[in-house]
């Protein structure tokens, strides 16, 4: 199986590529999932307060820098009773603002909270769709530890847009504002240099944008590596994350080995990969810092630097030189903004490239499959299965069928009630056929039409026992509120699990605390209480004690409402329910 995944490799290596190669790809993959978002309209609504909220900030903040005038005025004046004034206009506008932050802080954690939902949600459920998981996971390396992507990195992407959206907006705004009172102040003043005098209109706003520009150009240059670094100290995280739980899943299968040795080796390797690539990240940050450090220390003191020509001049009074540098360090805060945030631009532009290549990725799986090389998968009519001219490819590479089985029956026809059995030449993969049958392997020839609206189980022979109640585990993937207490109990008497019975709603990791054999036999209650009418197993009585085996094709036998499709070479279900047989022959390679 293992280059079985190139055909969709290939696909699936073009959507990575163009979704890499191009930001605007990924900024309207993102928008579009945010539009068909069922929480789009909340979020829209938290926006628009939002905007209100900083807009009445910002107006409260050009007061707030008006008020510099006469406060410093009047302790130039030594005017107590002016002074006096002034603070308590300030305790006015100071209220009024800490109330719009309180407000915005609210409004930010809920935009962000409601915008990680829709995210998380939408990435989720193309992940969970279909078999989208499945067929990643085998053409991809993309669905090999998916986790650090649907989990971290979508945490991460909502909770950034959403910081940076509000601190960019907030920065446009006061930029907006404030330009206007700098240019008002420094407009009129004229530098005199010995016998030269010259006119720089607004030189103040001048002054901010190139401080602004140069420190933007060298955080541009020492910091243009972290966008990159991020997304793969991300990936070395996800490594080593699936290499824990890896372990963790088969602590068992590593302690009969003694492999602890070996794993603790792998484990290193990985923990290896992600501090060498905090090491990079690290310098890369530490020399980013020399610019955002060294020029905000600046900042204390160039807006006093740029201001004072008019102030000595005699243009301005000190109460407007305060205002001035005031001013001036609000248009270079909104200037610098970009500077400030360099480094959480960078991980979150790597956050945005390793969420939307992920669901580009999972969106293409959705695409119509069909087309050379594809089975086709329609619904018959008749409530009959239908496998017409099959052929199952094993091993594709490109356009090629490199390897591939059929059946030696062209047109096998299984009507309701049949027995089925279904094994073949030596070295044939039979869950191959097992997975073309439940839609999940799509490569081959031939049609598999499946009975229209008809209750049919798969069992696979490794069934999943996914954690909680076990009353859960005994219903899944149905809700078990669908059926009763007794219907339950009753199906793990019928199949030998009657000590469980006492346990309906005990949680655990029942894949560790059951064995095989009864692991089996609760897939066996599954199908008891959901009641099937066609059934399609896959090797499941192989390995199992002689009595499970002689309990479970006793149960089997007894479904006399049921058809039942056996893909191994169990002579118990054979001899149990007289199944037909239904022979898979190799054949040779050729063009898919």
């Amino acid at each position: 199986m293992a280059n079985s995944k190139a055909s969709d490799g290939m696909a699936l290596g073009n959507v990575v590529a163009d979704v890499e190669s191009s930001f605007w790809r990924q900024i309207g993959i993102a928008s579009g999932s945010f539009w068909k978002s069922s929480v789009r309209n909340r979020i829209l609504v938290f926006a628009a307060a939002l905007i209100v909220v900083i807009l009445a900030t910002a107006y409260g903040t050009v007061i707030l820098n008006q008020w510099n005038a006469p406060f410093y005025n009047a302790l130039e004046r030594r005017d107590l009773p002016a002074f006096l004034d002034e603070l308590r206009n300030f305790a006015f506008i100071a209220g009024a603002l800490l109330v719009l932050n309180v407000v915005q802080a609210w409004l930010n954690q809920m935009t962000a909270l409601h915008m990680r939902e829709g995210l998380s949600r939408d990435v989720v459920d193309q992940w969970l769709n279909g078999a989208r998981a499945y067929r990643l996971s085998l053409s991809s390396p993309l669905g090999v530890n998916p986790d650090q992507r649907l989990h971290e990195d979508a945490r991460k992407l909502a909770e950034m847009t959403t910081s940076l959206a509000i601190g960019l907006f907030n920065a446009t705004v006061l930029l907006v504002s404030f330009i206007g009172v700098l240019w008002s102040l420094s407009n009129d003043f004229t530098f005199r240099i010995g016998q030269t005098s010259f006119h720089v209109p607004g030189y103040m706003v001048w002054g901010a944008l190139v401080y602004a520009l140069l420190a933007s150009l060298l955080s541009e240059l020492v910091g243009r590596s972290l966008s990159k670094l991020n997304a793969e100290r991300y990936g070395r995280e996800a490594d080593l994350r699936f290499s824990l739980m890896r372990a963790n899943e088969n602590l068992e299968a590593i302690a009969l080995a003694h492999g602890e040795e070996t794993e603790r080796r792998h484990i290193h390797q990985s923990l290896d990969g992600v501090l060498g690539s905090i090491r990079h990240l690290a310098l890369a940050l530490t020399n980013l810092t020399w610019v955002t450090a060294g020029f905000g220390w600046l900042a204390i003191i160039v807006p006093i630097l740029i201001a004072s020509p008019a102030y000595f001049a005699g243009t301005i009074t000190f109460g407007g030189l305060m205002m001035a540098a005031a001013a001036f360090t609000q248009v270079y805060s909104a200037l610098r903004w970009y500077v400030d945030n360099f480094g959480a631009i960078a991980d979150w532009r790597a956050a945005l490239l390793r969420v939307t290549v992920l669901r580009a990725a999972l969106v293409s799986m959705g695409e119509d499959q069909r087309g050379a090389g594809r089975l086709e998968f329609t619904q018959s009519d008749d409530r009959t299965l239908r496998l017409d001219n099959l052929e199952i490819c094993t091993r594709v590479q490109g356009d090629v069928c490199e390897s591939a089985f059929r059946l030696r029956e062209r047109n096998l026809v299984v009507a309701p009630g049949d027995r089925v059995m279904i094994n073949g030449d030596q070295g044939i993969n039979r869950k191959m056929l097992f997975h073309a049958m439940a839609g999940i392997w799509p490569f081959g020839r031939g049609r598999i039409a499946l009975p229209r609206d008809q209750d049919i189980i798969f069992v696979p022979q490794t069934g999943y026992l996914p954690e909680g109640r076990l009353r859960s585990l005994l219903a899944y993937p149905v809700a078990s509120a669908r059926f009763s207490d007794a219907e339950m109990i009753e199906a793990l008497r019928a199949v030998g699990l009657a000590d469980l019975t006492g346990r309906l709603d005990e949680r655990g990791r029942w894949e560790r605390i059951l064995d095989k054999d009864q692991q089996m036999a609760l897939a066996f209650a599954n199908i008891l209480i959901r009641k099937p009418r066609w059934l399609v197993m896959h090797d499941v009585l192989e390995g199992l004690e002689p009595d499970t085996e002689r309990r479970l094709t006793s149960i089997l036998a007894q479904m006399q409402d049921a058809t039942l499709i056996y893909l191994g070479r169990s002579l118990a279900f054979a001899d149990a329910t007289g199944a037909r047989a239904v022979h898979l022959e190799k054949i040779e390679a050729e063009r898919a």
